[in-house]
């Protein structure tokens, strides 16, 4: 009787995760149906956000109630979103595999330890501790020094001309979105580089080769799936972070980037922005418009997470 109940409360427990997050995709969907039948596909690719004219009467189009002039396209939220994760992408992988590297292979125990639980620890700071850290250090030093610097030496690189701005923007996101994910990154692959067989390293080294070229020619090949898959979970993770993207973006509206200085907003930054002033709309569609973009994240981070685990899967099945 006892084994029956502790079944029953293991299976409960286990089902609970899987059965809350469908049940935020059902109530997100129900909750944002009617926002969905007015703004349709074009949703996606329009880009004109604007709440229409909350001091007229609503008007009724395409079966709902809506503000004189409402539109609804997040064009600009998908762009900033994509950008600001993948640039970010770009700025923590090389700097989480080199400390991984040096941190399991260059460090003794006694030293690696204590530098790789205070690397992990960066995973645990809240985001708006970051945020505040990039609004206070980052934006005013990138704006004031680095920035004009970069757009007037790197003019001719693509996306790195035009006006430096005043440190708000894509490439201060990036940044801050990248200490965020490296120590995700750095711990996996750390355990993964730890995993490899020291005659491998020491083989290398045999032949002449350095410390980064074993890096380069047989650690990553090893570990080439491990890296995709942690990638893809740290990619995950900067599509869905808010409260340091909205201290450090620049809060854009209906505007796309065109350099890397320029302010931009993600969905998730953007729903936090905007809910005061969607919660005036007497409709209701501005929120529910809201609650639209918090699914297609919501169905975006989880794909983006499957995808992730199943590599990460494959890649423990096959060592």
């Amino acid at each position: 009787m006892k084994l029956s109940f502790f079944r029953f409360g293991l299976v409960g427990t286990a089902s609970f995760l899987p059965l809350s997050l469908i049940a935020l995709v059902v109530f997100l969907t129900l909750y944002s149906w009617p926002a969905i039948q007015y703004n349709g596909l074009e949703f996606f690719w329009q880009n004109n956000w604007d709440l229409g004219n909350l001091y007229g009467n609503p008007v009724e189009i395409r079966g709902q109630q809506v503000m004189p002039g409402a539109s609804f396209g997040i064009w600009f939220l998908v762009v900033g979103t994509l950008a600001s994760a993948f640039l970010a992408l770009i700025f923590a992988l090389p700097i989480a595999v080199a400390t991984a590297y040096f941190l399991a292979e260059m460090l003794p125990k006694w030293l690696s330890g204590p530098l790789a639980l205070l690397v992990d620890l960066l995973a645990a700071i809240p985001s708006v501790v970051f945020g505040l850290w990039g609004y206070a250090l980052l934006i005013p030093f990138l704006g004031q020094s680095v920035f004009p610097w970069l757009a007037s030496h790197l003019s001719f690189v693509p996306f790195f001309g035009g006006s430096p701005g005043s440190g708000y923007g894509l490439f201060t996101t990036a940044i801050v979105l990248a200490f965020m994910v490296i120590p995700l990154i750095s711990a996996t692959m750390r355990e993964g580089i730890s995993a490899i067989e020291p005659a491998l390293k020491e083989a290398g080294l045999g032949m002449g080769l350095n410390r980064l070229e074993v890096l380069w020619h047989i650690i990553l090949p090893k570990l080439k799936t491990t890296l995709v898959g942690v990638s893809i979970l740290a990619l995950g993770r900067a599509l869905g972070e808010t409260m340091a993207v909205v201290m450090v973006s620049g809060n854009a509206l209906n505007y796309l980037p065109n350099n890397i200085y320029t302010p931009i907003s993600t969905m998730a930054a953007f729903i936090v922005s905007q809910l005061e002033s969607a919660l005036q709309d007497p409709t209701n569609m501005a929120v529910e418009a809201l609650a639209e973009i918090a699914l297609v994240l919501l169905i975006l981070t989880v794909i983006v997470n499957i995808i992730a685990r199943l590599i990460l899967w494959g890649a423990k099945v096959r060592t």
